[in-house]
């Protein structure tokens, strides 16, 4: 079982329980250990700042390369500061920047981009995430890394791309889920359009380039090809996510509206609040599932309605249906309502909040949450690394550094730089 941990102060984070034989999870494996991922001698710079382009490094990462995070020295990466903090550490930092080494680097001065030029000589990934122009602004543009490095993959994110009429604009991921017609669909049909309380836009994109980058060391690695730029938005990932209503409205002239929770392709479809005041979701997009659903509420003739055998159809009838559904689950608990519904066989979700996700019996049971030492904060709970890998699991080998904590291995270790010239550029404010 995992305990609770005794400061209460830090919410209702537990330990977690060991690996299942054969699991994905190995907190802390050997350094050596050749499953600790796929990408094992792979080496990324994470040039990166909030947010896209450091979760697809974390990614990266979390399956055996070796990230080397370049921030500025006096600033560093934005995402240190980024959301709550204990004893004045960003919780957020810690997992997102996990096996990264990290160094303090001002690509901005002529000094600090011949270091940056003479890793990316060494590397395989760049993953940046400045305004478009910004490299080459600082004589550290594609054709110079490629100069240094013809088999180098550069990726570079940004709002908009890295051009077009708004490839200049700041980007973020707000926008992009502004944009890309969340917002527009996001929301009760008489309220305003509602954006994510997260970093939604952000994280689909930074799944989306993990995924490109994968793509283009195939081109270079299986295929005999070289290294290449990939350019990739924000917007686009989050406008594909968002599915096809541009189809629609080419096709059809229909521009989609806000439901609320309810969808205009099935019914019963809903949030509803159980009798102890929790809320759970219900899902029928099958046609068995809504048969289902409606014998278990007691509304059985329903099904012999002409209109219940589409879901389109049943979405007509939504107010009718979610009347049914929810009067039979106002008078139950949440665990009698999700006990009931799976014995049923229906479809059915509890919301939850971060306690809830915690304690759930199947995010423990399959480690989709892992705990992991950390030299500051000590142990802390962390997302697992995001799939399952029979061979090569991937795994957290340590948690966010801090600022420049691996400048001088890095420097002198792996570019063999002088001590002395290492030591000067310090002094200079060049690196941390």
């Amino acid at each position: 079982m995992w305990e609770p941990v005794s400061d209460p102060s830090s919410a209702s984070v537990e330990h977690a329980p060991p690996p299942a034989p054969g699991g994905r999870s190995i907190a802390k494996p050997p350094d050596d250990d050749p499953a600790s991922g796929p990408l094992s001698g792979l080496r990324v710079l994470d040039v990166s700042t909030i947010l896209a382009g450091p979760l697809c490094c974390q990614i990266l990462g979390d399956y055996g390369a070796d990230v080397i995070k370049v921030e500025h020295p006096q600033y560093g990466d934005g995402m240190r500061g980024h959301g709550a903090a204990k004893d004045g550490v960003g919780v957020w930092w810690k997992e997102i920047s996990r096996n990264k080494r990290t160094i303090g680097l001002n690509i901005g001065d002529e000094r600090g981009a011949e270091i940056l030029v003479a890793l990316a000589a060494e590397a395989d990934v760049l993953v940046e995430n400045f305004r478009p122009g910004t490299l080459e602004r600082w004589g550290v543009g594609p054709e110079v890394l490629h100069e240094a490095n013809p088999g180098l993959v550069l990726v570079r994110i940004s709002g908009f791309g890295q051009d077009g009429p708004y490839a200049s604009r700041p980007g973020f991921g707000t926008l992009a889920e502004a944009m890309s017609g969340f917002a527009h669909l996001t929301g009760q049909a008489d309220g305003p359009p509602t954006l994510p309380a997260f970093g939604l836009a952000d994280s689909i994109c930074a799944i989306a380039a993990s995924s490109a980058t994968m793509m283009a060391l195939y081109h270079r690695d299986a295929r005999g090809g070289a290294g290449q730029v990939i350019d990739l938005s924000i917007l686009e990932p989050i406008m594909t996510a968002v599915g096809p209503g541009p189809i629609a409205y080419d096709q059809l002239g229909i521009v989609g509206q806000r439901h609320g929770n309810r969808s205009t392709n099935n019914a019963p479809r809903n949030t509803y609040r159980t009798a102890d005041d929790r809320w759970v979701a219900v899902s029928t997009s099958a046609q068995s599932i809504a048969e289902r659903v409606m014998r278990l509420v007691g509304h059985p003739e329903v099904i012999d309605e002409e209109w219940f055998a589409s879901g389109r159809q049943r979405a007509e009838h939504a107010d009718e249906l979610d009347e049914m559904v929810g009067d039979w689950i106002a008078q139950r608990t949440r665990d009698e309502v999700i006990e009931a519904f799976a014995e049923a066989g229906a479809a059915l979700g509890p919301v939850y909040d971060a306690a809830d996700i915690v304690a759930d019996p199947h995010v423990r049971a399959t480690e989709m949450l892992t705990r992991v030492d950390d030299d500051d904060l000590g142990q802390m709970v962390q997302h697992n690394v995001m799939w399952r890998m029979s061979a090569t699991p991937g795994a957290i080998r340590f948690t966010g550094r801090n600022l420049g904590a691996d400048t001088h291995d890095v420097l002198v270790g792996d570019l063999g730089m002088d001590p002395t010239r290492v030591d000067a550029l310090r002094d200079a404010g060049i690196i941390a």
